[in-house]
């Protein structure tokens, strides 16, 4: 599974790098990770490692190693603890291949899901995804239009009440940002994946997740494939 974890790494860069330019920014990527010298928006790290043997040092220095600064530990083979950093959470990497059959299970939920094209579509959506409390304008406008990105979502009329994003880099597609209204039923990963399937037949699709929202990828036909931290530096 290692390949396959550096292919969700490298898949995972490459979705950072595109939310942080629909911020002006201007990361780069190497061949052993993806940085930013300037702060990332929140929810974003400042640097994802492609490769487990990375200098820690080197690693720091190109990025603002300020307060606030969070690394993407893709291998879980770093220790910057001594740098002041904490491990912020862990999560496991995931695929899903077209070789990978879903293990039995309930039937689909019977959901609408379509793309996002619309800007106003996708205000509800990023309303939906961020919640009450979340910072606003993360996830910008200018997503849509991206020629590697597809916004998924489940209107209730005016409201989006569930969504996900696809990014395609180098023959393989992300799915990150699952999201349900916290008010209904859980996300529903086999309804969100056969809009996929159907974009994109006989890819092969990563990404990470945690805790419940990684059994529900893990029913839905996705295996491990190896762990990974995020390490958060406070002040």
């Amino acid at each position: 599974m290692d390949r396959y974890r550096r292919t969700a790494a490298a898949n995972n860069a490459a979705w950072c790098d595109v939310v942080c330019r629909t911020h002006g920014l201007d990361p780069t990527i190497d061949g052993d990770a993806w940085t930013s010298r300037v702060r990332t928006p929140p929810f974003y790290p400042d640097a994802v490692t492609l490769a487990p043997d990375v200098s820690v040092t080197g690693l720091l220095a190109r990025v603002d190693a300020s307060a606030g600064c969070s690394i993407k530990d893709s291998f879980a083979s770093l220790d910057l603890s001594a740098f002041g950093f904490h491990v912020l959470f862990e999560a496991e990497w995931m695929v899903r291949t077209p070789s990978i059959a879903a293990p039995a299970g309930p039937a689909a939920v019977d959901t609408a899901w379509e793309v996002v094209r619309e800007p106003e579509v996708f205000a509800s959506w990023e309303r939906g995804w961020r919640g009450d409390d979340g910072p606003v304008g993360v996830l910008r406008a200018d997503l849509v239009g991206h020629a590697s990105v597809t916004v998924l979502a489940v209107r209730d009329g005016d409201r989006v009440s569930a969504g996900a994003v696809l990014n395609r880099s180098a023959g393989t597609v992300g799915i990150s940002n699952v999201f349900a209204d916290p008010e209904g039923p859980p996300a529903d990963w086999p309804g969100c994946l056969a809009l996929a399937d159907a974009l994109f037949p006989k890819s092969t699709f990563v990404g990470y997740e945690q805790g419940e929202a990684l059994d529900a990828a893990l029913t839905s036909g996705f295996r491990t494939a190896g762990l990974l931290r995020v390490w958060s530096l406070d002040s």
